[in-house]
């Protein structure tokens, strides 16, 4: 199964769909998923704009209400969690999962599917050690997907580190991988909301299983936000 997995949304539904076109396109594949693991901005309308979790300046309609209304339909089935720049009215409407639009799924806050043989494990919601007790904040929201039950990550973050060197001083991102991983187990274990591509590979024990971890840049030019990821159906 060939799966789509995509960074940080921003509603740019219409340029992560024409680019998996194009992918499809010129390496002669077809696309079986769209896993969309942040900020998707599901905007309805301008009544949603106010609960939008952005600065004014950038609370845009973008392009998510053509697929809602029905003008268009997602040319893939689209599965996707809830990001820390939501609409977070409508999200807290299908809180126990639910289509968002035609052919788009959202997983609630902490739901697992089935899509063929593939299980996929959603989380919504964004950690911070001050606040992860307090319970769920209607406005804000991390994410964190998994996909296939299995196995663990961590990764030492030299490179990551380079790129991004304020992350060090937080290492936010190596608390949420690796509390997510620990937790569900996972062979695929994907993020967003760092906005940059970083990859690894943890084996858990000598000769064990191995997890592969991914996470993507968001939805602009000349950013690395999707990729495609052949998992085997077992």
């Amino acid at each position: 199964m060939k799966i789509a997995v995509e960074g940080c949304m921003h509603g740019a539904l219409d340029k992560v769909y024409d680019t998996i076109k194009y992918i499809e396109n010129t390496r002669n594949i077809k696309i079986d998923l769209l896993l969309c693991y942040g900020d998707f901005q599901a905007v309805r309308n301008g009544k949603d704009m106010d609960s939008l979790n952005v600065a004014p300046k950038y609370r845009e309609m973008k392009s998510f209400w053509i697929y809602y209304s029905g003008q268009e339909v997602a040319p893939v089935p689209t599965i996707f969690i809830g990001g820390n720049n939501e609409a977070s009215n409508y999200l807290w409407e299908l809180y126990y999962v639910g289509w968002a639009a035609p052919n788009i799924y959202f997983l609630g806050y902490a739901v697992v599917v089935k899509f063929g043989n593939i299980r996929i494990n959603g989380l919504s919601g964004i950690y911070n050690a001050r606040n992860y007790c307090l319970g769920w904040d209607t406005m804000k929201g991390h994410l964190i997907m998994t996909i296939l039950s299995a196995s663990l990550i961590m990764g030492t973050g030299n490179n990551l580190f380079a790129a991004k060197k304020h992350f060090e001083a937080r290492n936010s991102w190596k608390q949420t991988c690796c509390s997510a991983a620990q937790k569900t187990q996972t062979i695929v274990l994907v993020l967003a909301h760092l906005h940059c591509k970083f990859t690894a590979l943890v084996e858990h024990e000598e000769g064990g299983r191995v997890t592969k971890f991914l996470a993507l840049d968001k939805c602009l030019p000349g950013r690395k936000f999707l990729q495609v990821v052949d998992i085997d159906l077992i």
